[in-house]
């Protein structure tokens, strides 16, 4: 019965926010990142979030977005397929007074036209189904969405390979039970 769906919650680790909870709505394909992994990821990123600016491709609960925003990212784009779940974000952003967005759109489709914006951090984090992440690494580098010295942070599942684009290379990863995650660069863009 989806009516009867459980509610969760999901907690912002640091920062401004630190201790809030978010309730996350129990929707297929919704999961949001770990503490335990948004801890490391974010350690990983402390000297790059600050005046970021950041694009949750996958948004879902929002949790990454609002992490980097509790933590001094400048704004915050969350691209969400889903019309309940982007009029959730909505009304946290408001709730936070956030300086944030959401692009009610398809992560696939929105990526694969020209940027209209550049970003500093992106998160490619989709549902765990069948998702072809090179796909969307070469739409982020071939359509201008990354700004110089963009980091892109990549989460799956730990039995699937990741195919990286030619010129594309791990930074940092790791693996958690059954997710891997890391952070990646376009090094043929100049990244360092």
């Amino acid at each position: 019965m989806a009516g009867n769906r459980k509610q969760g919650q999901v907690r912002i680790i640091g920062g401004d926010w630190r201790g809030r909870k978010l309730p996350v709505a129990d929707r297929p394909g919704l999961r949001p990142t770990s503490d335990r992994i948004r801890e490391t990821v974010f350690n990983w990123l402390q000297h790059r979030v600050v005046g970021a600016r950041v694009l949750d491709a996958f948004a879902g609960s929002g949790a990454l977005a609002f992490e980097a925003l509790s933590r001094g990212a400048r704004h915050a784009d969350l691209i969400e397929a889903d019309r309940d779940v982007a009029a959730t974000l909505n009304r946290y952003i408001k709730l936070l007074d956030a300086t944030a967005r959401v692009l009610n759109s398809d992560s696939y489709v929105h990526l694969q036209q020209a940027a209209t914006a550049t970003y500093d951090l992106v998160f490619l984090d989709p549902p765990f189904a069948d998702v072809d992440l090179s796909v969307l690494l070469l739409a982020l580098a071939e359509h201008g969405w990354l700004a110089p010295e963009a980091v892109v942070y990549i989460e799956q599942p730990r039995d699937r390979e990741l195919l990286l684009p030619a010129g594309w290379e791990a930074w940092r990863e790791k693996r958690a039970g059954g997710v891997q995650f890391g952070l990646f660069m376009n090094v043929v863009e100049g990244v360092t």
